[in-house]
């Protein structure tokens, strides 16, 4: 197992998310220019952010209860870091860069982390108050898994101005080299999501030209993300977490009762036909997100090849059990069941030609992103592959001519 896991960085990445990391007393985390532990992440993770051999990104669980138990442990060496196995070297680590400008505050006082945080390379903003699931009366119908009611007021701001947003989106821009940012939003009375986030969307494509990219619950009319394609969107995304429709009306109550499963497959089919919609030199990708370890691989594996088989590519989470939420008491998944999981989606991308990889500079710590997986199958499709690392090619080119004209406005 040791040996495979030094060969294998993708199998070491999903590893640590299932068993989490102990930190020995000697690291310096912060003091060594990594990233302070956040609880930022959309309701979903709150860990160490770490750079595994093969330039994959990670967040790997250290504050929760399982990771305390963990055989994993990282270690301060002469400066550098090195991750163990109980008391062996699997292999050296860099801490994920702490970039200058988590350390100062907007023009308005707040300190930028609180406005938006780095989730691997990108930049990830929760906008808006807190998910009203979380205030429905007379009783809360948050998701189980979720914390982002936790973390509004302590490590991100309630409040988010368009002029701050920008500040803290320019500075990542310009000091951490993003190309993509990610908006994420909760539910809101009256399906007022889409409308809050488009001021945000116009004014970054115009003034920076950046990859801009939305997660909320699917608004009830389907046609507003053909407005989203025109004005430059170039990612939706739909968590509806759970494909088994018990277990989904059991772990996310609100969204069962206020948008039901059916109307989030619908609108992942929808969305996945727009991607010849729109402006041609705008890329458009449809994500269907699942969380696996809420219910059996088999089940994943399903959610898995219907979401390709629509045209849209899944982003699969690995189940963390976080401290303060209703699921805190379960253990996270075993290594050996989600390793299917990420073999087929990895198998489910390729066997339907979904892009994957294409867009420059965007690595993701909270997941495994299929082309990552590709390590844990022993298929190759080697044309495939070709196609994408040219498709990969131009398109890193071409985008990287259109940040230089705007970088340069």
């Amino acid at each position: 197992m040791l040996q495979e896991l030094r060969q294998n960085p993708a199998l070491l990445k999903l590893d640590l998310y299932c068993k989490g990391i102990r930190l020995d007393e000697n690291c310096l985390v912060e003091e060594d220019g990594g990233r302070k532990i956040l609880r930022t992440r959309a309701g979903l993770g709150s860990g160490l952010e770490l750079i595994l051999p093969g330039n994959l990104w990670t967040n790997v669980p250290v504050t929760e209860k399982f990771a305390s138990h963990s055989p994993y442990s990282l270690h301060r060496e002469n400066g550098r870091y090195m991750l163990r196995w109980e008391r062996l070297d699997v292999m050296p680590v860099e801490l994920a860069p702490r970039p200058e400008w988590y350390d100062r505050s907007t023009t308005t006082g707040k300190p930028m982390t609180q406005i938006g945080t780095l989730q691997g390379t990108y930049l990830g903003i929760y906008q808006a108050k807190v998910c009203e699931y979380w205030t429905a009366k007379p009783q809360k119908s948050n998701c189980k898994f979720c914390s982002v009611g936790l973390n509004l007021g302590i490590d991100d701001a309630d409040t988010k101005s368009l002029d701050e947003v920008m500040e803290v989106v320019r500075a990542a821009r310009d000091e951490s080299g993003i190309t993509y940012v990610d908006f994420n939003t909760g539910h809101y009375e009256g399906d007022t999501y889409l409308d809050i986030l488009e001021p945000f969307i116009v004014r970054i494509k115009k003034e920076l030209g950046l990859l801009v990219g939305v997660q909320t619950p699917p608004h009830r009319d389907l046609t507003r993300y053909r407005h989203l394609r025109e004005i430059g969107v170039n990612r939706v995304s739909f968590c509806f977490e759970i494909f088994d429709r018990k277990l989904f009306e059991e772990i996310c109550p609100g969204k069962h009762a206020e948008y039901g499963l059916d109307h989030y497959l619908e609108a992942v089919r929808y969305c996945a036909t727009l991607t010849h919609k729109g402006p041609r030199h705008e890329p458009w990708v449809t994500n269907g997100e699942i969380i696996a370890g809420l219910e059996p691989p088999e089940s994943s594996i399903r959610a898995i090849d219907w979401i390709t088989s629509v045209g849209a590519v899944p982003t699969v989470c690995v189940f963390r059990p976080l401290i303060g939420t209703d699921l805190e008491h379960l253990d996270p998944p075993r290594t050996e069941d989600m390793v299917p999981v990420f073999r087929r989606l990895y198998e489910a991308c390729m066997e339907h030609k979904l892009p994957m990889g294409v867009a420059p500079n965007i690595h993701v710590s909270l997941v495994m992103l299929p082309e990552e997986c590709r390590s844990l199958s022993p298929n190759r499709y080697p044309w495939q592959s070709l196609k994408l690392k040219a498709m990969a090619g131009v398109f890193g080119w071409q985008y990287g001519r259109r940040l230089a004209q705007h970088a340069a406005t």
